[in-house]
């Protein structure tokens, strides 16, 4: 871009956020730019509505609207501490309301069969296995787990040190599973493919440090083993079942939000939503006056026309093809290397 307030910004920005951060408020501002057609810093209220209304028209999601707009405002509000301009055009832009969508879970049984599937002695293996049981035993973010050291993890006392987002470090426990397989990998498997004497955890197979790209990759080949939809299975699908599985095997908020990294916890609560058809279908099936009585005197179990009725009025977490997230065949199952759902 030419614009000289705009690149003014954006160097100030790279000096407090990561370069990712930086290149998509580029992007945005770049694409307000050729949408007014003259320097920003000369853009009217009106103009920047127009801009709102132009992206409603293209069919972009209130997320991607939202994004938009919050880059478009830090830029003016950079303008205003600067004294350039003395308002903030961008502030007075309505924003279409954004749905929180509840997160997607893997079942107890989904979550087993991928772990499983990275199963086998190749170095590989050994660290694909140890990447998906710290992904859902310990709820790591992708670029926490990526990031970490050989040494990060301790596994006398079965912790995981993590440097998570503004670099606050946080500790969390990790299941028998999960020390297993980071032992067997540190054993037999990364010094096959430490070639370059590489600090991080985990390696690539030239021996340099795993990438976010590649840690996807993996698991959607794993998913694709597994049985599961490859496209369904990231590795912050891994995370979300990690928390709701913990709140479902009662494991209460606060420990919950401290081991995620959470700085609000209303970014936790989501997970409480996510049980909440899980706890119906409990009630339906154990309680007495949540059953009714057939013509006959017998007894009919409503939990399958109740579950069928919340299925798709967002009061239930529901699959990618719209049906009842698969959650039967393993609910009673404990979550797989985390402590609070199967102490030791």
């Amino acid at each position: 871009m030419s614009d000289a307030d705009v690149q003014g910004f954006l160097a100030l920005l790279a000096a407090r956020r990561s370069p990712r951060t930086v290149d998509a408020y580029r992007r945005d501002l770049e694409a307000l730019s050729a949408h007014v057609g003259k320097p920003l810093v000369e853009a009217t209220v009106e103009e920047l509505e127009l801009y709102t209304a132009k992206l409603r028209a293209d069919g972009l999601s209130p997320a991607t609207i939202a994004r938009r707009t919050a880059a478009a405002r830090s830029f003016y509000r950079h303008l205003q501490l600067l004294g350039t301009r003395k308002d903030n055009p961008a502030a007075a832009v309505a924003l279409p309301r954004r749905a929180k969508p509840l997160p997607k879970t893997l079942s107890p049984a989904e979550a087993e069969r991928l772990i499983d599937a990275a199963r086998g002695t190749e170095p590989r293996n050994l660290r694909d296995q140890a990447l998906v049981e710290l992904l859902y035993g310990a709820g790591l973010r992708v670029s926490e787990c990526v990031g970490l050291e050989k040494n990060g993890v301790d596994l006398e006392d079965r912790l995981v040190r993590v440097v998570g987002k503004g670099d606050k470090e946080r500790v969390v426990p990790i299941g028998r599973q999960a020390t297993t397989a980071v032992q067997r990998y540190l054993a037999r498997g990364r010094p096959y493919l430490d070639r370059r004497h590489r600090p991080e955890l985990f390696l690539n197979a030239q021996g340099g440090a795993l990438t976010r790209a590649g840690a996807f990759l993996i698991l959607r080949k794993l998913a694709e083993k597994a049985g599961l939809d490859p496209a369904r299975v990231h590795p912050h699908l891994l995370r979300h079942s990690f928390a709701t599985h913990l709140l479902e095997g009662g494991a209460d908020l606060r420990s919950v939000q401290e081991m995620l990294g959470h700085a609000d916890l209303s970014t936790t609560e989501l997970y409480t939503h996510v049980t909440d058809r899980r706890r119906r279908e409990l009630y339906y099936q154990a309680h007495p006056h949540a059953q009714r009585r057939s013509t006959k005197g017998q007894r009919v179990d409503r939990s399958a026309d109740r579950a069928l009725h919340r299925a798709g009025d967002g009061s239930g977490v529901v699959d990618d093809e719209g049906g009842a997230r698969e959650e039967h065949a393993g609910a009673e199952a404990p979550a797989r290397g985390v402590p609070v759902v199967r102490p030791s």
